[in-house]
Parts: structure tokens; sequence; C-alpha cells
């Protein structure tokens, strides 16, 4: 597996510890985001647009700075970030763009903006400075198989998006069940696409900080997935009985 240099195997030890701290936390509460946000932290939040593009930025501008800083466009390491930068150029500009949701507390967009920006390093520094490929990686079958699994999580990512932004008109306030795409399997479509989509990256440039990202991602909104599939039971008494929480007919 590429990028053992010691600064990025401690870097991608302290995400792993983190997220399974964090993983800890959500056993007792859910995290602040979205329906589970308390009144007292919403007062205090900016809206939702602003705080997506704030929090999400660092993980699309540190990378493509360092590529254009590196000058290293036609590397394979670089054309692989590429694959980061074009997720989080969607999470950034275009999910926040047209996000309907609610304000998000500044410690929240604090935090998102920290963990960004130290992923965002840490992903750069092993796809520029550390790891090298082979000019044909592309023919790789952990390429191959990376690339399309990326994809087919990004597009279920983009999708239930989609489905959740169009459950209600821009006036309506009262919850909806959400229906079609992956939605007829878990509950937290959205989170399933954005984990599958992480492990095909892993797989993809077969890097530690990658896997690690990878696993940070599952163990952080997994739960929250959890607590939202909770929140739907509670709330509808005819919400699907054979839906899942983000594992399709596991989870």
């Amino acid at each position: 597996m590429y990028c053992t240099q010691d600064l990025d195997f401690y870097m991608s030890t302290i995400l792993l510890i983190v997220g399974f701290l964090f993983f800890l936390s959500q056993l007792r509460e859910p995290a602040l985001y979205g329906k589970h946000i308390e009144k007292k932290h919403a007062q205090t939040g900016i809206p939702a647009k602003w705080g997506w593009l704030i929090q999400e930025l660092p993980s699309f501008l540190i990378p493509f700075v360092a590529i254009l800083y590196t000058q290293s466009f036609h590397t394979v390491g670089s054309k692989l970030l590429f694959m980061f930068c074009g997720h989080y150029f969607q999470r950034t500009f275009i999910f926040s763009a047209l996000t309907r949701g609610r304000h998000i507390p500044l410690f929240i967009v604090a935090l998102a903006f920290i963990f960004c920006s130290y992923n965002g390093f840490l992903q750069s520094h092993c796809m520029l400075y550390v790891a090298a490929y082979p000019n044909d990686w592309y023919m790789d079958i952990r390429f191959q198989i990376g690339l399309a699994i990326f994809l087919f999580g990004m597009g279920i990512n983009i999708h239930s998006d989609h489905i959740l932004r169009k459950l209600r008109k821009p006036t309506e306030v009262s919850y909806k069940i959400p229906q079609g795409g992956m939605f007829n399997f878990v509950s937290g479509a959205n989170f399933f696409g954005e984990i599958v989509e992480w492990y095909g990256y892993a797989i993809a440039t077969w890097s530690l900080p990658a896997f690690a990202f990878a696993v940070f991602t599952t163990v952080s909104i997994g739960p929250r997935a959890y607590h939202h599939h909770k929140f739907y039971l509670q709330k509808f008494k005819d919400y699907p009985k054979n839906r899942k929480a983000v594992i399709p007919f596991i989870f």
C-alpha cells in the first residue's frame, strides 16, 4: 500500500482515532446536524448554504492549489487527486448552492473546516509527494474497480441529495418519507453513497490516507444514518419496515 512515510502514517492514525472517538460520542446522542440540531444551537448558526461552502472549501482548495503549486498535472498521483477534488467541487459549490438545510451551528462549521483542512492536506501530501505509481496504473485492476465504485457511490450520493431537496417545497417545514433510488433500501441513502464513494477512492489510489478517510467516513456518518433511521421510525407509523439504516439488507 502506498504512502507509508511517517508523516502520512501518523496523520492517518490520528484520523482513525478521531473517527472512532466521534463514533463513540454518537452512540450517546446524534451529531448536531439537520433535524438533530437543538434550537439553542440553531440560533447561533449560519445559513446552510454558507456553512457548507465554508466548511467544505479546504478539501477542494488545498489539493487544487497543491497541484498548481507543484505543477504536477500529468502525474498519476495528481490525476487520482482530481477524483478527490471532483467530489469536493460538487460538495462545495453545487451542493451548498442548492441545499435547503437548516442553519448550521458555528462550532460545527469550525470543526468541519479544521477537519477538511487536515484531510485535504493529508490526501494531497500523499498523492503529490509520497506515492509513486507506475505509468500504467490506469490498467491496474485496483484502479479500474476503485474508479467504478467511486463513480457509483458519487452517483448515489448526488441523486439521494436531489431526492431530499425535492421532498418539500421551499415554504414547507413538515417532514416527509423519502422515496426512490437507494431510499427504497436505506434511510441514509446519501450517507451510503458517500461511504461507497470513498472506499472506491481508497481502492483506486491504494493508499493508507485514503483508506483511513474511508473508515473515518464510515464511523462518522454511519451513526448519523442510524439516528435518521430511528427518527423516521418514531415519526412515521407507516415507515417501510424492510428499509435499513445505511447498509442495504443488513443494517
